[in-house]
Formats: C-alpha cells, sequence, structure tokens
C-alpha cells in the first residue's frame, strides 16, 4: 500500500509536470504572434511620410506573417487625436499606432493636448526623414542663397508650409529663421499630403519637409537645402546646411507604440515583430530609395533612446517659446 508520502510526492511531481508543460507551451504562443490581423493607426493623412511607411510596412508584414495589416488614417491634431485616445484602446498587441518625433514631446508642453509624452509606449522606432528647405519647380528661388536674400529683404512676406504645429517641420522653420537671421511666417497643415497643393499652387513661398518629399514631387518641387551629413544621392547639386555654414543635422522620427495596458512580453512581441519588418532587404531599400534613413531600435533601447531625444528637443522647445 502506497505511503502517505508517496502519494504527497506523487501531487507535487504532477503540479512540476503541469507547471513545465505550461511554461514549455509558453515560447510556442510567444512565436506564434500575431495570430490574427493588426490595426495599424497612422495619426496623419494619407500620402504623407507616416502613411507611405506604412503602407510599405503593410506588404512585408503580409508576406512574413501570412496575416492581415489594416492601416488606418485617423488625422487630427497634428497626431493629438490618436496618442490621446491609444491608451484607452486594447493592449493586445493588435492595435498599433504610428508615433513621431519631435510631436509627442512638443505638443504636451503647448497644453492643448490631454496627453503626456510619458503616456506614450512607443515599442520601436524604424526611421527618420531628414529636414529639406523646399519650393516649387515654378518658384524664382532657384538657390538657398536667393531665397535667404529674399527673407532679409522683406522680413515676414514669405510664407513656409509644414505639417501640423509644435512638429519637426515646425521646430525646423524656427531653426531657421534662428540661424540665418530672417523672418518667415509658418502655416501649418495637417500633413505633408495636404500641403502639396498649396506648395505647387504658389500659395505659400516654401515648405519646411523633409527629403522624402523632394524625391515624390521631383520635377515639380526643388530643395534648396537638407539637413543631412552629407548630400543626398538623389540631389548631389543641393547643398547641406552645413555648407552653408549651420551644424544642422536632424527631422523626424518615426515608430510604433501601444496602449500602456500592453503587457511587458507583448509590448516585446510587437517590437520583435517590426523589427522583422524594418529588416526585410526589399523594404530597407525602398525606404532608402524615399529618402528615409533607416534606423532599428528595438524594445530595449527606447529608455535611452527617448532620453537622449528629450533633451534635444527641450531645446527646440525654447525656440517655439513653449518653455523659458
Amino acid at each position: 500500500m502506497p505511503s502517505k508520502f508517496h502519494s504527497v510526492s506523487a501531487t507535487v511531481s504532477a503540479t512540476l509536470l503541469a507547471l513545465a508543460s505550461a511554461f514549455a507551451v509558453a515560447p510556442a504562443s510567444a512565436q506564434g504572434y500575431p495570430e490574427r490581423r493588426v490595426e495599424y493607426l497612422i495619426p496623419f493623412p494619407a500620402g504623407g511620410e507616416s502613411d507611405v511607411a506604412a503602407r510599405l510596412q503593410q506588404v512585408v508584414f503580409a508576406q512574413k506573417f501570412k496575416q492581415e495589416m489594416v492601416v488606418v488614417n485617423r488625422a487630427g491634431g497634428g497626431g493629438a487625436l490618436v496618442w490621446q485616445q491609444l491608451n484607452t484602446l486594447p493592449g493586445d498587441g493588435y492595435t498599433i499606432a504610428g508615433i513621431n518625433l519631435p510631436h509627442v514631446v512638443l505638443q504636451p508642453l503647448e497644453g492643448t493636448v490631454s496627453y503626456k509624452t510619458d503616456d506614450m509606449t512607443p515599442v520601436y522606432w524604424f526611421h527618420y526623414t531628414p529636414d529639406a528647405l523646399i519650393v516649387p519647380a515654378s518658384s524664382p528661388f532657384q538657390t538657398f542663397q536667393d531665397f535667404l536674400k529674399a527673407a532679409k529683404a522683406d522680413p515676414g512676406k514669405l510664407s513656409i508650409a509644414g505639417s501640423a504645429l509644435n512638429s519637426a517641420n515646425h521646430v525646423a522653420h524656427a531653426r531657421l529663421n534662428r540661424e540665418f537671421g530672417i523672418r518667415t511666417e509658418y502655416v501649418p497643415f495637417k500633413g505633408t499630403g495636404d500641403l502639396i497643393s498649396s506648395v505647387l499652387g504658389g500659395h505659400v513661398a516654401a515648405t519646411m519637409s523633409y527629403t522624402t518629399l523632394a524625391i515624390q514631387q521631383k520635377g515639380k518641387m526643388r530643395m534648396l537645402a537638407v539637413a543631412t551629413a552629407q548630400r543626398v544621392p538623389q540631389f548631389p547639386d543641393v547643398p547641406t546646411f552645413r555648407e552653408l555654414g549651420i551644424d544642422w543635422i536632424d527631422g523626424a522620427y518615426r515608430g510604433v507604440a501601444v496602449p500602456k495596458s500592453t503587457p511587458e512580453h507583448v509590448r516585446k512581441q510587437v517590437s520583435v515583430m517590426m523589427d522583422a519588418i524594418n529588416k526585410d532587404p526589399d523594404l530597407r531599400k525602398k525606404m532608402v530609395d524615399g529618402g528615409f534613413e533607416v534606423i532599428d531600435v528595438s524594445y530595449d533601447r527606447i529608455p535611452a533612446f527617448m532620453k537622449t531625444r528629450t533633451a534635444e528637443y527641450m531645446n527646440s522647445a525654447k525656440l517655439l517659446g513653449l518653455v523659458k
């Protein structure tokens, strides 16, 4: 007849076996993500850089994971509409959102949005687009020097379009005025896609946008200067701001965020998913050809990345009068 000790031992062994089986299943479940369609919220209108990148990622996602990624454009408030609502959405890894810098650092400082930078939970940053001053092909400004001369001759007359307030474009515009001692007016639009017709129609003198727009509109628009370390291969005749005497290398960073309720292991799963997409050779080539500077900032590197970028943007905030 079995002893009491033997019965207890058998029970413990069975329990341990059950736990071991449960843990053995966990990695397989993690590897199965994503197991159904993912909704990808883009906080800007169709046609802008965030949307263009998402459409490229959508194709790679379908190829790699055999699931559907639904890209939903939900513009408003320069991205704030989505970022204010993000933490009310399910934190299951199947609702993700585009997130931009410096937007999510600068907008809360203005005091007109209901989210704070710390409310955001970025899990991956995949690229940035360098700042660029661009004019329509019909513009009388053939060079940056032409533009600078006109701006100094009539302070306040020239208007420059950009995507949203307290955005990368807004910061770049303020920096342009400060660094070159000029005064131009900033005209905000909902997104890059929305400002194109105004630029081409001559309703504004120029746009402070990105290399991506200059490439998309090549032949219709002309880039006068760019904030990169080296000249952009697609525009070998366009000087960098460094060549013009200003140490200016910057732009807009884009990534993916999840609701704050998302468990830690799911955040990592989303990050791994985006990393796999971002490292696809064909996607990377299309990004580079389109004017994007590809980066790979995964979840474990987010805290250090955000600390560095936030410190930089606090300096920008002073330019915009958001902080003293």
